[in-house]
């Protein structure tokens, strides 16, 4: 372990945060979350932080609790004289929110980040942003990392000369894209049109899939309407078998039940969310080394380009 480096873990995020640190070389530094009769909460850090690195793991996912914990302990750990607060937030709640699609709505992404900056945060850590502008709403340094850093070993095993990366929406365009170049395979597309948010009014497929391997990436997986109804209409249109990658697995709503029914052979995500529950078609990659090695990097001031495949 670096001198003056501790870690510490919100409590919606223990068990990856446990491994992020073991990756680093330390444990978990101590923290106390006392609950009141009415819902509220308090943190205090049981060990000291003066003149610290600080670095703090937290998925800011649904409940709200999650974000405010993050809050309470960055405030915590500035009052308490640490030197830097980095926040390492692997899925990035909110970011859906990112822009104003509507009259009179908030932007939830940017109203996160002024509080993240309002609590005196140094440094930002994620990963797969869902706009990639959000970074741009952060007055220090952001560390976007990718999953395709993960998701690409895995990719290229499953490539057999018969594979064709496609993207769910065109909003996955890009980074759909992106693989297919890497690998130099093809592309397909859906275009999805809805009528409000979770619930899909109609979805179409661009390219041939007939007698592919298909494989979807995505940035995040909610209530599943889109992927599963996109890995249907693939096998329909004449495709061998329809695996997805996502990272983070949000899993709302009916996603187990529609996923269960779906066509889909296999759903690869990390372990930026935990899982509500286990599924035989889900596979869970870890992104505890990533994390850690990044953190690495930060403390000694060395580059992180060489993670940034896409």
């Amino acid at each position: 372990m670096s001198a003056g480096v501790k870690i510490f873990a919100g409590s919606g995020t223990q068990g990856l945060a446990k491994k992020i640190a073991a990756s680093y070389g330390t444990e978990l530094g101590k923290v106390t979350k006392t609950e009141f009769s009415d819902g509220e909460f308090a943190i205090s850090f049981e060990e000291t932080v003066r003149g610290q690195k600080v670095f703090i793991v937290q998925s800011t996912n649904p409940p709200a609790d999650n974000l405010f914990e993050l809050l309470l302990m960055v405030d915590a750990a500035r009052r308490a004289s640490a030197y830097k607060i980095c926040v390492v937030v692997p899925y990035f709640g909110f970011a859906r929110q990112d822009r104003k699609d509507k009259p009179r709505v908030a932007i939830g992404a940017k109203l996160v980040a002024n509080m993240m900056m309002a609590a005196g945060v140094d440094r930002i850590m994620t990963m797969d942003l869902h706009a990639d502008q959000i970074q741009g709403f952060f007055e220090v340094p952001v560390d976007h990392l990718f999953g395709s850093t993960i998701f690409n070993t895995e990719i290229e095993n499953m490539n057999n000369g018969n594979l064709i990366m496609a993207a769910p929406d065109a909003g996955g365009a890009k980074r759909a894209n992106s693989y297919a170049k890497r690998l130099d395979v093809g592309l397909a597309l859906c275009h999805k049109h809805r009528k409000k948010a979770n619930e899909i009014a109609e979805m179409t497929v661009i390219g041939d899939v007939a007698g592919k391997d298909v494989v979807l990436v995505d940035d995040m997986i909610d209530t599943a309407g889109t992927l599963t109804t996109a890995a249907d209409l693939f096998m329909e249109k004449g495709a061998k078998s329809v695996r997805a990658f996502c990272t983070h697995a949000v899993l709302s709503g009916p996603a187990y039940e529609r996923l269960e029914k779906s066509r889909i052979t296999e759903l690869i995500v990390t372990d930026t969310i935990p899982l509500k529950q286990q599924s035989d078609k889900i596979r869970v990659l870890s992104v505890a080394e990533l994390f850690g090695d990044v953190i690495h990097r930060a403390v000694s001031d060395k580059s992180i380009s060489s993670h940034f495949i896409i």
